[in-house]
């Protein structure tokens, strides 16, 4: 317990900035949402006073505003977002050089050896919360903790504009909470422990570790010492960037996709950028995952090993779609997809070759696609695209060739 770690979050960080924008929003109930006609008609962020009528992040706007009858809606900036963010990590990197940032809104700060400059953890979290109220214009709540994991649970036990220290009495203070609040137990894995009576981050430290890590793999350890207060995970310093473990791209169209035409353009489409991603990293994919939310919302996602590590947006489309077409029974339509390039590798890792040949093929089409990044870095991004997504955008009406696209590859 010899470090000090703050949790800096931007409350309510898109509307809040919003309302810096146009000052006549401030007090009013406010939600920044996505657009209707691209059915992204969703809450993104909403104003402390709209969280009040129940407003909740993610819902309809329709639910929203029969909510709260008044909420004022605006559209994102995502430009100024990133702004505000910067000038945020500016003011953190004035005490310490240790930032590391957890989404646009969030940054663990280790202020360890900024003691004897600064004061103490909340010292240090109640000066950043008076310069970010008068010189960014926005409030943030603090977490103070010595590690990482309870100083982003001290952000979020007391928010607008509040400090919490959680410090050896631990026990006392959050063990009560929900394990749901406690950082790495979703959705699922909260299910998963339900099963199991385990309700509480209490629960959760006094269940016996043999068993979290029987019931749930390496995960189980790692939350049963997060909820000891075992957390060691250091905060990566200012700069600093993690090794990419996967690219991904998903895109809800304007219409349902009713026919496999359809997911496969979507497929080929949402592949271009995951293909170039991967390029420009120097990486190539050993599997490929596809995630497809149906038209009542619920998900499915599997995965699958490619052939051999690839890059070419058209084989991890391929790849996809081949499991999409084994997997997916079309009960229902299919609202939005994903996919996604998994088990990365550098782009010179040795392919292991077999008897069913098909690895010249393979070598053309990545040659084709490097080819295809170079005439779009010189003339535009749009230079260059497959003739298959200049027909029709996914979702709409698919000429009969892409009926059965699967035949249509393989000819």
């Amino acid at each position: 317990m010899n470090r000090t770690v703050l949790h800096c979050d931007i409350n309510n960080c898109f509307a809040s900035i919003e309302a810096v924008l146009d000052p006549s929003l401030k007090g009013l109930p406010i939600a920044v949402c996505g657009s209707k006609e691209e059915r992204h008609g969703i809450v993104l962020a909403k104003s402390e006073e709209a969280k009040k009528y129940g407003v909740a992040t993610a819902e309809p706007i329709w639910q929203a505003q029969k909510k709260c009858p008044q909420l004022v809606i605006v559209k994102p900036h995502y430009g100024e977002y990133a702004r505000f963010s910067r000038a945020a990590r500016e003011l953190y990197a004035e005490y310490t050089d240790l930032v590391e940032p957890f989404g646009m809104d969030e940054c663990w700060l280790d202020v360890t050896a900024s003691g004897l400059l600064f004061g103490d953890g909340r010292a240090i979290a109640d000066e950043l919360r008076r310069r970010m109220r008068e010189e960014v214009g926005l409030t943030i709540s603090v977490g103070v903790s010595f590690n990482k994991v309870f100083a982003k649970l001290g952000s979020d036990m007391k928010k607008p504009d509040a400090v919490t220290v959680i410090g050896g009495d631990f026990r006392d203070k959050i063990w009560g909470l929900p394990a749901s609040d406690m950082l790495g137990v979703g959705r699922s894995c909260r299910k998963q422990l339900d099963r199991y009576c385990i309700r509480t981050i209490g629960d959760l430290a006094q269940t016996n570790p043999d068993f979290m890590r029987r019931v749930f793999g390496k995960a189980g350890d790692v939350l049963w010492r997060y909820a000891n207060g075992l957390d060691a995970s250091p905060v990566m310093p200012i700069g600093y960037v993690s090794p990419i473990k996967s690219v991904g791209h998903g895109q809800t169209p304007p219409a349902d996709m009713e026919t496999n035409g359809a997911v496969w353009l979507m497929l080929l489409k949402l592949a271009q950028d995951v293909g170039r991603r991967l390029r420009q990293n120097g990486l190539a994919a050993r599997g490929v995952s596809i995630r497809v939310r149906d038209s009542f919302l619920a998900f499915e996602q599997y995965q699958i090993a490619t052939r051999w590590p690839t890059s070419c947006a058209y084989e991890l489309a391929e790849t996809g779609f081949r499991l999409f077409r084994e997997r997916y029974d079309w009960s229902r339509p299919v609202r939005a997809v994903t996919i996604t390039a998994i088990n990365l590798c550098a782009e010179d890792f040795p392919a292991q070759l077999d008897f069913g040949g098909g690895f010249e093929r393979h070598e053309r089409a990545e040659l084709i696609e490097r080819t295809a990044d170079g005439i779009r870095s010189r003339y535009g991004k749009g230079a260059i695209t497959p003739a298959a997504l200049l027909l029709q955008k996914a979702g709409e009406y698919i000429p009969p060739a892409f009926a059965d696209p699967l035949k249509f590859i393989e000819t």
